[in-house]
């Protein structure tokens, strides 16, 4: 039995003590006090390259970084390798599927939703799966929504074994690509008839490799115009309006993108969009210290547009944070930026990073920082971020007692416990960003070094603790 002793509730300020069968540190009573218990981080964009490219990252060292990130719960983007189109994998020596078949499954949705049974482990991070627009990833023909409609929650759910109950397609998606125009009209149909979400990468350049500027002047790099991003938030608002279709746009990045966001919202139209913590606390000068580090899609922007992005998120046009985590080697990126693969690593370091910029400038408090990171991601999903006053049950004491109410976990009705996520953080707690130190495989990041505040110190799932640094 595991006892934090003095932790203090994120929302409503209370202090608990919490109490947790077992895990991953020895049982025993753990002053916990200057310690906030909140629900766990949820992260709607991420790659862990599984299968097909387990040389930069896998489900197991992914949900081991999220874990240690303080997140509870992930959605796996498509772009795997055979992409997670919901199509049979007929040829096994397409690149990929040979992994995929010999684990006796039919494709990437069947692959990563039996993962922990055909590998035979317990991962520490509840995942989603996000299936492919276009067949492929390839955007020259929707996907066949008859091909995964089984894969979504409440579809013949009596028939689905656990692991399918667990791991259901929840959003739709050709993330690394905006939806061609090509099959634009198939996608929202299949969109709308199927209930879901579109996540649109809202970006489309043809040429490029970083923001258009003086600094892709001063590299001699060819610059991708900031409009690129605009081109892809206007058409696909034109089309929600037209549609009714809820879209949600990825890694905002640009002024004139926040602009046109704010419009379709107040108009009452079905948009959501997130941004990273590299476009709130980077600018496209970081490429001139950070090199290939910092290249990414969308591209570091403007000073101007940095701060544009901190002011959407204090406005909440900015409905959340996610950290497209995108692993890479470091000899990937390396090549150049021309060459380079986009993307960097961002769970281990993303809530120390947005508290040193957002919370500890001023721009907003630590509970938004959560409500960010944890509250409508979950909700964007699907699923219903864990309400520890519910899980408590009763009132405080108004008579002036002292003794702390009691959170026992072990406790709670075991249907209620399965769906808790829970997070740990010390919210004043400096430390600096060591990528050696991560649980990735990656080590693609440039916040090496950074001295940021906030961290996450635990992760419980259910009533289990899945991941500790308290104590060490």
């Amino acid at each position: 039995m595991i006892t934090l002793r003095d932790i203090t509730v994120w929302d409503t300020g209370e202090t608990i003590d919490l109490t947790i069968p077992g895990g991953v540190m020895p049982d025993g009573e753990y002053d916990a006090a200057g310690m906030t218990l909140a629900p766990g981080f949820a992260d709607p964009h991420v790659h862990f390259r599984d299968p097909g490219q387990t040389y930069k990252e896998s489900m197991v060292s992914g949900c081991a970084a999220a874990a240690s990130g303080g997140y509870t719960d992930v959605l796996i983007m498509p772009n795997t390798v055979p992409a997670m189109d919901g199509e049979s994998l007929d040829d096994p020596d397409a690149p990929g599927a040979r992994e995929v078949l010999d684990a006796g499954c039919t494709d990437v949705i069947d692959y990563l939703q039996h993962y922990e049974a055909v590998h035979k482990v317990d991962l520490p991070v509840r995942y989603d799966l996000c299936v492919c627009a276009s067949k492929g990833r390839a955007g020259h023909e929707a996907t066949e929504l008859d091909h995964w409609r089984r894969h979504m929650p409440g579809q013949d759910d009596a028939a689905k074994d656990r692991y399918q109950l667990a791991h259901p397609v929840t959003a739709i998606s050709d993330d690394g690509s905006a939806v061609t125009p090509g099959i634009l009209d198939d996608v929202f149909a299949m969109t709308r008839e199927s209930g879901l979400y579109l996540i649109e990468h809202c970006e489309h350049h043809d040429t490029g490799a970083v923001h258009d500027g003086p600094v892709s002047r001063k590299l001699g790099v060819p610059g991708i115009p900031e409009d690129t991003e605009l081109r892809i938030v206007e058409r696909d608002i034109a089309k929600a309006r037209e549609t009714g279709v809820h879209v949600h746009f990825q890694h905002v990045s640009t002024a004139i993108s926040f602009d046109a966001i704010r419009r379709a919202k107040a108009e009452g139209l079905p948009i959501t969009c997130e941004t990273a913590p590299h476009y709130l606390a980077l600018c496209d000068e970081a490429l001139l210290k950070y090199g290939t580090l910092a290249k990414m899609n969308p591209p570091l922007r403007s000073e101007a547009d940095r701060r544009a992005t901190i002011e959407a998120i204090a406005d909440g046009t900015v409905d959340m944070l996610a950290t497209d985590h995108a692993p890479h080697t470091l000899e990937e990126k390396e090549r150049g930026f021309l060459e380079a693969p986009n993307g960097i690593i961002g769970l281990e370091c993303a809530y120390g990073v947005c508290h040193k910029v957002l919370v500890d400038g001023g721009f907003i408090s630590d509970e938004r920082l959560i409500e960010l990171m944890s509250v409508a991601p979950m909700r964007l999903m699907g699923h219903e971020p864990t309400d520890i006053s519910a899980l408590l049950g009763g009132r405080k004491p108004e008579d002036g007692t002292v003794v702390n109410r009691v959170l026992d976990l072990g406790a709670i009705d075991p249907t209620a416990a399965a769906g808790v996520g829970l997070a740990v953080l010390n919210t004043n707690e400096a430390w600096t960003v060591d990528p050696e130190r991560f649980h990735s495989k990656a080590r693609n990041t440039p916040f090496g070094g950074w001295s940021v505040t906030g961290r996450p110190l635990a992760t419980i799932i259910g009533p289990k603790l899945v991941f500790s640094r308290i104590g060490r």
